[in-house]
């Protein structure tokens, strides 16, 4: 501190915790000058102007920009003050919402990634899973020549409408029903869903015949074969939807023919078994 009780900017600078630039560009603005100028137009600060730059930098963090803090900070009256504070918690508490929705997607994300790091791909698997929430689509409608794509079209704005409150950014996977299944008529789904932490659904716990290969679609066909030869061999029927869902895709692999298919149809012991 200089004799007369003042800090000369490289001292302010350290304990303001700004470089000496920050400093001379604020007084440039007209934001923060100096308190008094010294010989050589050097420039030198009071210890009460640490809580200018508190607010300042209060100010930046919430989204303002300099020239807004400016105007503020010039005209600046408690009702002022007050108001500004609370449009800038109103700004904080949508972006929280934003940010906690975003940590759920990335955590859904990982564990559907983490899910099938230890699996043998190369089995079949009876095994009981807990209830998950989903939000599930509507049922599909391919009348008049629609496919696929067209149904994916309308399950994206049918959720925009329905939940427009909600992260909508999670993979959509597909379900086919039990009698679609026993028929061989895997191609074409009869809803989409996705996993959220929010959703109003539930994919319901139950036992699940869980097989997985790799590639795109066109794979499918043989795993369910397999699947479906699985759960008849060891004593089982199928008694529910079937999922299939692709927990390695292009957010982790480049090559798609390397994407990794999981299909879950539900099932439970054959009627005879129970007897």
């Amino acid at each position: 501190m200089a004799n007369n009780g003042l800090f000369t900017i490289n001292k302010f600078a350290k304990i303001s915790r700004l470089t000496r630039d920050t400093l001379v560009h604020y007084d440039n603005l007209g934001l923060l000058s100096p308190i008094y100028r010294g010989t050589n137009n050097y420039r030198y600060y009071s210890a009460e102007q640490l809580s200018v730059v508190n607010v300042i930098r209060t100010l930046q963090e919430m989204g303002m920009t300099l020239g807004e803090i400016k105007s503020l900070t010039h005209n600046m009256n408690p009702e002022l003050i007050s108001e500004a504070l609370e449009q800038q918690n109103i700004i904080i508490e949508q972006k929280i919402k934003e940010w906690f929705r975003a940590q759920k997607l990335l955590f859904t994300i990982r564990k559907t990634i983490n899910s099938i790091l230890d699996v043998d791909e190369d089995r079949i698997t009876i095994s009981f899973m807990k209830a998950e929430a989903i939000i599930l689509g509507d049922l599909n409608d391919y009348s008049g020549g629609r496919n696929d794509h067209d149904a994916l079209l309308s399950f994206y704005n049918t959720m925009q409408t329905k939940y427009s409150d909600l992260n909508l950014n999670y993979p959509v996977w597909s379900t086919f029903s039990a009698a679609r299944i026993k028929q061989g008529d895997w191609v074409l789904p009869d809803r989409y869903y996705f996993y959220n932490p929010e959703g109003r659904d539930k994919k319901p716990s139950s036992l699940y015949a869980i097989g997985y290969t790799r590639g795109r679609s066109g794979q499918r066909d043989k795993l369910y074969k397999r699947i479906i030869e699985y759960i008849d061999q060891n004593g089982y029927d199928i008694c529910g939807d079937a999922y299939e869902e692709y927990p390695l895709n292009e957010v982790c692999i480049t090559d798609d023919t390397n994407y990794l298919m999981r299909v879950m149809i539900t099932v439970c012991e054959k009627s005879e078994n129970l007897l």
